[in-house]
């Protein structure tokens, strides 16, 4: 059997389960007696809002904008799309935002608003308040990115630097609202997905410096301003849990990192070889997290416990890295060459981690394959898993041995798939 084609077909299983040319049309809403304005951010953004435009009657008005990343579009035709920057704002995600947003607060009772949310949309609908300027929000996004701050943490922060964001679009519009939303975060809060711009939010502004001083960011003199000016009650709080305007809001999560797991875990049963979800919200420093995976192989090899080979041991959820070097590499990449590092050339170990949305942090592979000879081939190279996991060079690791996967945006995003398959 080809163990690497198996885990190359699992990982494509896994991002068929979250297609929205598949699963958007299921969710939407009768079109209303007035306009219905779809807008949406996220690395789906163009996908959703294509399958939107399939699934609409083609007698019923329909427009709107949605932002997705550089490349990642797909023809529409009455929905526009707008390119912006990931996972660092820039000027054209900006206008695009404010774009949405006067065209939210145009909306009347009889009009709807269909959103569309999906991972990445945090930066893609980055509209900053008025005292914070672009480069200052671009400034603490780059230093909380480097923290190995969580992204729900992350999101906090960037949602009280919003105009936009933590339900201030929601409060914006007068209309009914169905957010359709495809989970990229660990437990499925609709809140954290994209800052959550129709979702009640639950933190302060207090919590947002919580978490500068927590992870040491280093935030320009604006950004702090404009948060200690909120915790002391001199700006307005987020739209908060309970709040009456939620009532006409309707947040639905229609894909999750579970689902597309279970895909995946399909594959592996269907060849005969037995599948172990090990969760979908895994987080931390993707190393660390390597390490521990690495021991239950090691058990796995020695006593058939605590599951019997062949066995695939899966996972999602989004780790982070705490950028130490100089490599290139995202946190797939990284727990790849963390997991190469313990196991050492350990025979009969095959191992995947590959984010769902095609783009293993900022470079252009979706994430890379471990195969029971990359220690001797690596070697041959020169190359040692304990140096390039040194220099956060796990990219550069797998590209000398040919084993990046490259896919190209997928359109989608429930986040990260990881295998390691125990023959």
């Amino acid at each position: 059997m080809d163990y690497r084609k198996l885990l190359i077909d699992s990982f494509h299983a896994a991002v068929a389960a979250a297609d929205p040319l598949q699963i958007v049309a299921a969710h939407l809403p009768a079109p209303p007696k007035g306009r219905t304005l779809v807008v949406g951010a996220g690395k789906a953004a163009a996908s959703m809002a294509r399958a939107v435009e399939l699934a609409w009657p083609s007698a019923a008005p329909l427009e709107g904008i949605v932002i997705t990343r550089y490349a990642h579009s797909l023809p529409t035709e009455r929905i526009r799309v707008i390119e912006a920057s990931h996972p660092v704002p820039d000027d054209e995600g900006e206008k695009a935002a404010a774009d949405i947003l006067a065209r939210v607060a145009s909306l009347g009772p009889d009009d709807r608003l269909v959103a569309l949310v999906s991972g990445g949309g945090s930066s893609l609908l980055s509209l900053p308040v008025d005292s914070v300027p672009m480069a200052d929000l671009k400034a603490v996004t780059k230093a909380l990115l480097k923290s190995g701050a969580p992204i729900t943490e992350m999101n906090i922060v960037r949602k009280h630097l919003s105009r936009i964001q933590g339900g201030r679009l929601a409060a914006a519009c007068k209309a009914p609202v169905t957010t359709l939303i495809i989970s990229d975060v660990t437990g499925d809060d609709p809140s954290a997905i994209a800052s959550g711009p129709t979702c009640p939010d639950a933190s302060t502004y207090s919590d947002a410096l919580s978490i500068l001083q927590r992870f040491d960011v280093t935030a320009p003199a604006s950004v702090l301003a404009h948060l200690e000016k909120g915790a002391a009650g001199q700006i307005d709080e987020t739209p908060k849990p309970g709040d009456p305007l939620f009532n006409r809001v309707d947040n639905v999560v229609i894909a999750t990192a579970r689902q597309s797991l279970q895909a995946g875990a399909d594959v592996f049963q269907s060849h005969g070889i037995t599948p172990v979800i090990l969760g979908d919200t895994v987080t931390g420093e993707a190393s660390e997290v390597a390490k521990v995976y690495a021991a239950v192989v090691r058990e796995i090899r020695a006593y058939q416990q605590p599951f019997k080979s062949p066995v695939a041991l899966i996972s999602g959820g989004e780790c982070t890295v705490t950028v130490r070097g100089n490599g290139r590499g995202g946190r797939c990449a990284e727990f790849l060459t963390s997991v190469a590092a313990e196991l050492d050339g350990m025979p009969g170990v095959y191992a995947i981690a590959a984010d769902t949305d095609g783009i293993d942090g900022t470079e252009d592979n979706a994430g890379a394959l471990l195969l029971p000879d990359s220690k001797q081939r690596a070697e041959a190279l020169g190359l040692s898993a304990h140096k390039m996991l040194a220099s956060n060079d796990g990219y550069s690791y797998f590209s000398a041995l040919g084993d990046l996967l490259v896919t190209g945006p997928t359109l989608t995003n429930v986040n990260d798939y990881r295998v390691i398959l125990v023959l």
